[in-house]
């Protein structure tokens, strides 16, 4: 493990969560052309860099025995690569590249190596291709973790969506397997399926988790937990924040499943699954206890509800949302549930991880005598 440290950002928090003056940061990401020798645009600096290398990925789980490969502290920025080997197979992963006419370049050797060394889980259990865990110095249980979403890149330019029989959002109306490759138009910001069909990039993380705690062992990255992982919400974009709860020392987080854009709901079962290098700053808050995952971006509050029923989904989402409004902005429980029916979105996350997933978008702007301060 390594470790270094170095001021970038000044810390404002106000009732233990990171706030900020809407439109201080383009959630825009910067879109990398195909060489990943010129992948980032950004002018950050980060302190470290995981590499998206087999000794620094795990395949599918989280846990708190899986030991970390990188530690850093409290405050510091940390770069991220990671890998979406969607479409790759394991026997042969050269194949995918040929026969979608895609450079066998650095990004793709990486891939490569990682598909043929990286083991899966020896109990079977299945799930994302993921890099870390990064354990944060002084994240204790008890503590919450405020990631802040500072860029994310494209180190390839293309990512892919599947359709499968017995997968997605109607399993039983898909009678084929079929994967498209979107490919990237740097200048426009968008992906194409096919001539006639461009979709905006808007890159986001389907996972970052923190670990469960021990008694729970390890657990699938397939399912989002209170620990965070497949969250699959799309509006965790550059510019954002992610709050999790720390469960064991140092937090141990994990993160891949990189998406280009997806839909409310991921209704095929993906989204366009691409690589993508994360750049976030680590900030520890001290006996800030959360129950679930808590987001935040310039214009909304995001409280999070999950559940194998989407119905009981909606309720924990709703409850979540009602208890922040209560608890982090000063009013009664009535008053708030008012708010909610009033002045708040319910979204669903994703339909197709086993665990579902509803947010409540809280927008800032209904709270008109408070100012809410945000990271600049």
């Amino acid at each position: 493990m390594k470790t270094s440290r170095r001021t970038f950002l000044q810390k404002t928090t106000q009732n233990g969560l990171a706030l900020l003056s809407a439109g201080s940061l383009n959630a825009e990401a910067v879109l990398a052309p195909k060489s990943p020798d010129t992948t980032s645009q950004t002018a950050l600096k980060p302190d470290h860099i995981v590499r998206s290398l087999p000794e620094n990925m795990v395949w599918g789980y989280f846990g708190a025995d899986v030991p970390p490969v990188y530690k850093v502290k409290d405050g510091d920025i940390v770069e991220i690569q990671t890998v979406n080997p969607a479409g790759v197979s394991r026997t042969n992963p050269e194949e995918f590249y040929s026969k979608n006419n895609l450079p066998l370049d650095q990004h793709a050797q990486e891939v490569i190596a990682i598909m043929k060394h990286v083991k899966p889980e020896p109990s079977g259990i299945r799930g994302h291709m993921l890099t870390g865990p990064v354990y944060i110095d002084g994240a204790q249980p008890g503590d919450s973790l405020e990631i802040r979403i500072l860029d994310l890149t494209f180190p390839a330019g293309f990512g892919v969506n599947s359709v499968w029989p017995g997968g997605g959002g109607i399993p039983d109306e898909v009678k084929t397997r079929e994967t498209f490759v979107y490919r990237y138009n740097a200048k426009r910001k968008t992906g194409s399926l096919k001539e006639g069909v461009d979709i905006p990039l808007k890159p986001f993380m389907g996972v970052m988790a923190l670990s469960p705690p021990a008694d729970m062992g390890r657990q699938s990255s397939i399912p989002p937990g209170f620990f965070g992982g497949n969250l699959d919400i799309k509006h965790l974009i550059k510019g954002t924040t992610l709050h999790l709860p720390v469960s064991v020392p140092g937090g141990l987080f994990t993160t891949g499943d990189g998406h280009g854009a997806q839909g409310n709901g991921e209704v095929s079962g993906v989204a366009i699954e691409t690589a993508i290098n994360l750049t976030v700053k680590f900030i520890v808050h001290k006996g800030k206890t959360l129950k679930q995952p808590r987001a935040e971006t310039p214009t909304h509050f995001i409280a999070v509800g999950l559940d194998k029923d989407l119905n009981k989904a909606m309720k924990n989402a709703l409850s979540e949302a009602c208890a922040f409004i209560k608890e982090e902005l000063g009013f009664t429980f009535n008053e708030a549930l008012s708010i909610a029916s009033t002045g708040v979105d319910f979204e669903v996350s994703q339909v197709v991880d086993q665990t579902l997933g509803v947010h409540a978008m809280i927008p800032k702007s209904i709270f008109t005598k408070k100012k809410f301060m945000y990271w600049v």
